[in-house]
């Protein structure tokens, strides 16, 4: 009985109720698309693993440092696998066609990311072409590259026309693994380098490590620090997640105000709704009366109310939810460059269904409260 009379009592303003649900579904999807853009923001640095530190120059990425390092931090007792690696920075067609692509040691590079999966018969391709390159199933996608195609790229830190010959395209093991990237053989660049650039050859840009124990990342650190310490490269070694977050601390502030505008959105969805269950409460207050009249407790007249503001709330709110992936799917393709992972966490999705429980709870408490403890008499006097 009681849900036949809230359901009833929603659909008797249908214009109000409408407009209240769309706002509704407005705001969680706004919602879910801001705190989306929050976790895509983080995405590298979740994905980054325990076991593998990145060494680079002590005053800035734009240093390099020799390759010989390698070498010394190979011999560095707990260090298992070490990679070379630069960011390369190459136009491809346009400027606008921007995607991460690094020179690194292969296949050493793929060992240390299990994460990235690929037959390994493209993997011997590309080991036997030094002009090859492996790239990422999102970038594939995205530019409709095959194996066998040939990718030219415009040098910008690396002057000059390079061109390079798809070998392989791997997939991630999970949709947390970031594919838009583009992997060539730095022996290549290195050689090109010493020809056109010979001061800037046989030098790296970060060195990518795994070592066998991840709680001693810390200790590991310091000791490969300490190998250079007093050089003229001295070095900064750190986890890779702290690597990542030292990209994500540039834009801290944006990062925090998205995140105060996602609940700004929820506070005033929740004084549209908290507006509407108001009026509602006015304009019945005679009905709430006649059925404290007829014998209804307080609690049942509240029941009303609470139960009319969740089920509205919850209407809009399913509806948001089950909206977002499609909008989400939408603004990727827009700005996949930006984000590379950009997916509807499950923690999102959690966050935007207690949104709107706890909306529709709020919003009915002022209302119900009034409605339950107004006195018959008053109330039927609210009619005359």
């Amino acid at each position: 009985m009681i849900f036949q009379l809230i359901i009833k009592n929603i659909f008797r303003a249908r214009l109000r109720s409408l407009l209240t649900v769309i706002g509704l579904v407005v705001a969680v999807v706004a919602f879910g698309l801001l705190r989306t853009v929050v976790d895509a923001w983080y995405a590298g640095s979740e994905a980054s693993a325990p076991n593998r530190l990145i060494t680079r120059n002590a005053i800035s990425l734009t240093f390099t440092m020799p390759t010989y390092y390698k070498d010394r931090i190979r011999a560095v007792d707990g260090v298992t696998q070490i990679s070379t690696s630069n960011w390369f920075g190459g136009i491809y067609q346009e400027p606008k066609n921007f995607f991460p692509q690094f020179a690194v040691t292969l296949p050493t590079h793929f060992q240390l990311y299990p994460e990235y999966i690929m037959p390994p018969e493209q993997m011997d391709a590309m080991m036997k072409d030094r002009t090859g390159c492996l790239i990422g199933r999102a970038l594939a996608d995205q530019y409709n590259l095959k194996i066998g195609d040939t990718i030219p790229l415009q040098g910008t830190i690396y002057p000059g026309n390079w061109e390079f010959t798809v070998r392989g395209i791997y997939d991630g093991r999970d949709e947390g693994t970031v594919t838009r990237q583009f992997f060539f053989h730095w022996d290549y660049l290195n050689e090109r380098v010493k020809i056109s650039q010979p001061r800037f050859a046989d030098r790296a840009g970060v060195f990518v490590v795994s070592i066998k124990d991840p709680q001693s990342a810390a200790d590991m650190s310091q000791k490969i620090d300490a190998e250079f310490k007093n050089s003229t490269a001295e070095t900064l070694t750190e986890t890779e997640k702290a690597f990542q977050l030292g990209f994500v601390a540039q834009s801290e502030a944006i990062v925090a105000a998205i995140r105060v505008v996602s609940f700004v959105v929820i506070l005033i969805i929740l004084a549209v709704v908290a507006n509407t269950m108001a009026m509602t409460a006015r304009e019945r207050t005679s009905e709430y009366a006649t059925l404290k009249a007829l014998g209804f407790g307080p609690t049942f007249v509240a029941s009303l109310i609470v139960g009319e503001s969740l089920t509205l709330t919850l209407l809009g709110g399913l509806l948001g939810i089950g909206l977002t992936f499609p909008v989400i799917s939408g603004f990727k393709g827009t700005i996949g460059a930006i984000f590379p992972v950009f997916r509807v966490s499950q923690e999102t999705l959690v966050y935007q269904f207690f949104a709107v429980l706890t909306v529709g709870l709020l919003a009915a408490i002022v209302p119900a409260i009034r409605s339950a403890r107004i006195k018959i008499v008053d109330g039927l006097r609210h009619v005359a």
